[in-house]
């Protein structure tokens, strides 16, 4: 992970060491500053090497472990609001005396597990954190740094809480002061801020180890009270620039299987005496190796064609002369980076063999970028591209060019089928047959044939079926060869209807009466006229008025349109001299006088007929519709006897009445 150090913004690459520092163990840890002010420091303004002391105070659930006897005056709580003149070691704070302080969440990198010590200040000023740190170099230079907050709230103590003024002290072990510095005071801030503080420093020659002291000026009470978290050591020294020679920043992509050679050179600012150079390399974020020999400011990196896919770093460490086999006294310089990326691996398909005159359709992944070629000057970009109505002279080879998201590429390629179509045609796309006529579809151009739709059709699976529709229909025939490729035309079939006489319904007349002939014709006629009848004086008059002086038949001749036919029906015309009306019928089921009919009515269509028994009570009626009486009632046949008849004929003529007698 990244540190953030220094001004806002910068980071570094710190490596996790273990060090043994006054009987405890300290951590060298890597973590990210997620809440960070650099405030009020003089921190190095050169290059760093790696973190030789890392103090984090670790992790884990609370209350974190107290601190070695020597490193604080104060008095150690397991609680997390420590009173004044004791500290704590947690990983959160919550709502600490009645709310004046802020509650915390996470050390200053943002790790909810994290340990940072919390203070209370004694009521008077104090040394509240001492250290001793070994292991320098002597007559080097290092940066010194920490992360303070002031933990009240603006609002505290009536708005004028005490606030923290530490002082930072680098001494030698028989406490001779190498360096100081003052923090000023750390006003309370409205959200719990982080600011990091810090200086740098040199060693005398000859000193591996000095004494860290931070002293709380400020007196304690109302106010007075911080966090401390990730105190640092490190190299500092004058400032180290790398770069890569053709290219315009300090990091280069390469694309898995390229050979190729890299110039890294380090411009040194003035600060050594005698400087002396090493490169270091590590892959994958691994630990920082030195390479051997490569100890100018010129590092000529050849890449060979299998090198591993990853991420490989290189930097120029830098120390004086004497002290660069000890990497506490290396300061080093911001990281070239190489990363050598895999090249896609791309595919190409695509939807066929496919027909004649359908839709290609061709496919690639791997990448983020495709482009493709092929037959007849072919070009198109996209990881899925369509070519419509496709004819045979786009068969062939089809090649994509595939490019993912670090710019590499590679070559897929996919083979098109295309199969030839069959041609079908048909003979007489449009044609006509009369109702109930049938006609020969014709087809040809495939091995195969299925016509839709089946109604009206002798075989729908066939070349020439016969087909009869009731109404116009277009019949679509479709042709498929052997590869499955199709083809349709289509047959429009109209359908003329045939003309059908319709003569009426028989007449009946009483003499010196006439009758108007009930003719109609159905379907699409060409012509139509009666059979000659001396009783008809003009044939072409569809419904005339006849007046024969006996039975009569009279047909009717239509001739349909279109070459339909013809059609012909006759009309009967009854004559009855006068009204018979019979009185007296068996109704006994021999076959013979079974029923009272009175045929004549029939020239009355307005008639009423009615029966009444000797009571009066109506037991049969005939109206408008001349239906013959079985002698019964309500299903029930009646007694032998005289029954009372009335027939009125129509509103001119009287009416007529007697009675009829059943016989059984």
């Amino acid at each position: 992970m990244l540190k953030v150090l220094g001004y806002l913004g910068r980071f570094f690459l710190y490596i996790t060491d273990i060090c043994d520092l006054m009987n405890k163990r300290i951590f060298l840890t890597v973590s990210i500053v997620v809440n960070f002010i650099n405030a009020y420091s003089q921190l190095c303004t050169g290059s760093l090497g790696d973190p030789l002391v890392n103090i984090s105070f670790g992790s884990g659930s609370n209350p974190g472990p107290a601190l070695a006897a020597a490193a604080t005056g104060y008095q150690f709580v397991s609680g997390d609001c420590p009173g004044d003149g004791f500290y704590s070691v947690r990983n959160n704070t919550s709502a600490c005396f009645g709310n004046t302080w802020h509650t915390l969440n996470a050390d200053h990198t943002g790790n909810n597990n994290g340990y940072f010590m919390l203070v209370n200040a004694s009521l008077q000023p104090s040394a509240f954190y001492v250290d001793t740190v070994k292991g320098l170099c002597g007559g080097s230079t290092y940066e010194f740094a920490a992360w303070i907050m002031n933990v009240i709230l603006p609002s505290s103590c009536n708005g004028n809480s005490n606030q923290p003024n530490l002082t930072f002290t680098i001494e030698r072990t028989n406490g001779t002061i190498l360096q100081t510095y003052n923090s000023n005071n750390i006003p309370p801030t409205p959200a719990p801020t982080w600011k990091q503080y810090g200086f740098f420093f040199t060693t005398p020659a000859g000193v591996s180890d000095i004494v860290l002291r931070i002293v709380n000026n400020a007196p304690g009470g109302c106010g007075n009270d911080l966090a401390l978290d990730d105190i640092t050591f490190r190299p500092c020294g004058p400032q180290l620039t790398p770069a890569v020679a053709g290219q315009p920043g300090t990091s280069a992509n390469l694309c898995e299987g390229i050979a190729t050679t890299y110039t890294y050179s380090c411009t040194v600012s003035a600060g050594f005496n005698t400087p002396v150079f090493q490169w270091q390399q590590r892959f994958n974020n691994s630990t920082w190796t030195d390479i051997a020999g490569a100890n100018t400011t010129t590092y000529i990196n050849n890449v060979l064609s299998n090198a591993p896919l990853g991420i490989y770093e290189y930097r120029l460490t830098v120390a004086e002369a004497g002290n660069i086999a000890s990497p506490q006294c290396r300061i080093s310089s911001l990281p070239i980076r190489l990363t050598i990326n895999a090249n896609p691996v791309a595919s190409a398909i695509n939807n066929g063999p496919v027909c004649e005159g359908t839709t290609i359709q061709l496919t690639s992944t791997g990448g983020t970028q495709y482009n493709w070629t092929g037959p007849n000057g072919y070009a198109a970009s996209g990881a899925s591209v369509t070519i419509l109505n496709t004819s045979q002279t786009q068969a062939g080879s089809y090649n994509v060019l595939v490019t993912n998201a670090a710019g590499c590429i590679a070559n897929a390629a996919t083979n098109i089928i295309v199969q030839p179509a069959p041609l079908v045609i048909v003979a007489f796309p449009d044609t006509a047959i009369c109702i109930k006529d049938s006609i020969m579809l014709i087809a040809a151009g495939a091995p195969n044939f299925q016509w839709i739709p089946a109604a009206g059709l002798s075989a729908a699976g066939v070349a020439t079926p016969n087909a009869s529709p009731a109404v116009p229909t277009i019949y679509t025939v479709i042709g498929t060869n052997a590869a499955g490729c199709k083809d349709s035309a289509t047959i429009d079939v109209n359908v003329y209807n045939k003309a059908i006489a319709n003569a009426g319904p028989d007449k009946t007349i009483i003499s010196g009466g006439a009758a108007t002939l009930s003719a109609v014709i159905e379907g699409d006629y060409l012509s139509f006229s009666w059979t000659a009848s001396p009783d008809i004086a003009d044939p072409t008059v569809l419904q005339p008025v006849v007046s024969p002086l006996a039975d009569a038949t009279y047909q009717l001749n239509v001739a349909s349109k279109n070459g339909c036919g013809s059609s012909s029906d006759q009309v009967n015309v009854n004559f009855y001299t006068g009204i018979f009306i019979p009185n007296t019928f068996t109704p006994n089921n021999d076959g013979r006088n079974d029923t009272w009919n009175i045929p004549a009515l029939d020239a009355y269509p307005g008639f009423q007929l009615k029966v009444f028994n000797r009571y009066g009570q109506a037991i049969f009626e005939n109206n408008h519709l001349n239906q013959p009486w079985n002698g019964s009632f309500k299903g029930q046949p009646l007694e032998m006897g005289a029954y009372i008849y009335f027939i009125r004929l129509n509103n001119e003529l009287p009416v007529l009445k007697g009675t009829v007698i059943i016989m059984r």
